[in-house]
Formats: structure tokens, sequence, C-alpha cells
């Protein structure tokens, strides 16, 4: 399931999602607990954290607030803007740590900022169905590209490298964690546990692929070595495949960086800028 934002009215979105002066109505006072686009959003992010974006509807929203879905319609007028708001609601959570990060060196702050963005998405997977394709252009989606920025401003690279370095160290979290994220979710929604699914056909790739061995030499030796061995007893296979990916081209990615940079930033130095 993949979800494009911005198919609702643009000026209201963008109105809510930055909370321009008169973006939400006044919250009506009553018996029950006043509603406000605030508590709406936070309730359908842990109606998405708990059952999957699958689950999401004005309707299931309404009812853990008490209200119907017509009530809803007032403060958000559709579900699709419903995720806007929602998106970048929960990306404040890996701004505020990347904003109040004082590592003093470049390195150690982006790949803090990476890491961070990884768990952040585990906590959130449903976010990984929004489609970065047309973003949303919520406040906190730019104050985490800003805080990457700014440290890789410090470290003395020029404006344009900063943009594909963002780009490279995002799509690279995001793709990675995408794996991360389905393997949790595969026995829940097919009913299978890892190992067993993996037993079962690697068993069946020996009877169906009896001279595997000679025609995929390399790949064989790989596994005589234990490239592809599980070491995590709590981790599923595909999981800790992709963590070690990540991390392996994290690696990659700022070392590469640093070789680049100028002065004492570059070629292994310790200065966090200029």
């Amino acid at each position: 399931m993949v979800v494009y934002p911005g198919r609702g009215d643009a000026r209201r979105a963008m109105t809510l999602l930055w909370r321009a002066p008169g973006a939400a109505p006044r919250a009506a006072a009553g018996r029950r607990p006043e509603l406000t686009v605030d508590l709406v959003v936070e309730t359908a992010v842990a109606v998405a954290d708990a059952e999957g974006m699958e689950a999401l509807s004005m309707r299931a929203v309404g009812e853990r607030l008490g209200r119907t879905a017509m009530s809803l319609y007032t403060y958000v007028a559709s579900k699709n803007e419903l995720v806007e708001l929602m998106y970048d609601h929960v990306f404040g959570e890996p701004a505020d740590a990347a904003e109040a990060d004082g590592s003093p060196h470049w390195r150690t702050a982006a790949q803090a900022w990476a890491e961070r963005l990884w768990d952040f998405y585990l906590r959130h997977p449903w976010t990984l169905e929004v489609s970065t394709a047309r973003p949303v252009l919520g406040p906190n989606e730019y104050r985490l590209f800003e805080a990457l920025a700014a440290v890789l401003h410090r470290a003395g690279l020029p404006p344009a490298r900063i943009r594909t370095t963002y780009g490279t160290l995002f799509n690279l979290v995001r793709g990675q964690v995408q794996v991360a994220a389905e393997s949790r979710r595969a026995e829940a929604v097919t009913g299978i546990p890892e190992d067993a699914w993996w037993y079962e056909r690697s068993a069946l790739l020996e009877e169906v692929a009896p001279d595997f061995g000679a025609r995929f030499p390399t790949l064989t030796a790989m596994e005589r070595a234990g490239a592809f061995a599980n070491e995590s007893a709590s981790e599923p296979y595909l999981e800790q495949e992709a963590r070690e990916t990540f991390r392996s081209g994290l690696a990659s990615v700022l070392d590469a960086l640093e070789a680049r940079l100028p002065g004492p930033a570059g070629a292994g130095g310790s200065a966090g800028g200029p």
C-alpha cells in the first residue's frame, strides 16, 4: 500500500501543517473532552502505530475518541489530509533529537542522525507507506533536513553536496529499514514463523536445485564462510541483514565524505567545523 500525500486542498493542508493563523477551528466545549486538530492527529497516530495504515479511517479515529467520524471533519477535512498531518507530526521525534544533539564531531552527529531515523521508522512503520514522491512539506520534515544540513555545513561541505548527501543518507535508511519493518510484520501477516519459512524453503532449494553450488560458486563459498549466518537469536535474519547493510553503507558514505572534506574536518581529522 502506497499513500500519496497532497491530494486534498493544498491551501488548507499547508495551513494546518504549519499551524498558520486561523488554521484550526476553535474547539467547542462540552461534557466530553474538547476536540482539537492535535488530538485528532495524535489519536490517528496511535491507531496506525497499533494496527497499521490499513486500519486507519476517520471512523476508527472517531471511535477511539468517543465521537462520530462526521464530527472529525470539522478539524481534518479528509483521511488524506489526516495522513499528511500524522506524517509530519511524528517526524517531530527525530527532528527534536537531532536539534538537541550536541556531538562536537560532524561524523558522530551524522551517524547518530541516521541511527535515530532507523529507530523512528521501526516505531512508526506505517510512515514507510507514505510516498516521498510527493513530499508533505511540513515543518518537521524541514527541521530534520535542517539539522543534518547544519552539521554538514559546519564541516565544510558545499551546498550542492549537502543536498545530495542528505538524499543519500535519508534513502539509505528508508530503503533498508523497509526490509526490517516488513520482516517484523511478516509472521503476523502470513502466520508462518521466520525460522519455519527459511527451513522449509532452504530444504526445497536443495531438492529442486541440486547443482546450486556449481551454478553459483561464489555465493556457495560465501555461505560456507558464514556470510549468511544469523548471529542474533532475538532478531529475524532479514532484519539483521538489513541493519548490517545499513550500517555498512552508512560507514562507506561517511568515509567517502570525510575524505573529501577540506581542512582538519577531512582526511580523518576531528574538527567539528571551520
